[in-house]
């Protein structure tokens, strides 16, 4: 589930990055974090399948639940550690325009 959700998250935000025109929102960190959780995910079920062979497919509820509370948890940090770069770097300016407005 952790897989399938970091999945959706980063082919999400690649559709995002590929359908604008310039990159001032830095989405493109986004879509790294996303696709390097993914890619983490995959190696996990990978090793995961090796060990557990048929009953990689037949898991518990609480596992699936845990899964997606980790694979939601995940998705999160990836847009908070978006949001403190987005505002840290403040690519439009907005930041400092209200700061010295203010």
């Amino acid at each position: 589930m952790t897989l399938l959700i970091t999945v959706f998250a980063a082919v999400i935000a690649t559709v995002i990055w590929y359908r604008r025109d310039d990159d001032t929102m830095r989405l493109g960190i986004l879509l790294f974090l996303y696709w390097g959780a993914s890619l983490m995910w995959l190696v996990d079920a990978i090793f995961e399948y090796a060990e557990l062979k048929a009953d990689y497919f037949a898991p518990a509820a609480a596992d699936m639940l845990n899964d997606t509370f980790l694979g939601l948890s995940v998705v999160a940090l990836g847009l908070v550690i978006w949001l403190v770069r987005l505002l840290i770097t403040d690519p439009r300016g907005v930041l400092k325009a209200r700061i010295m407005k203010g």
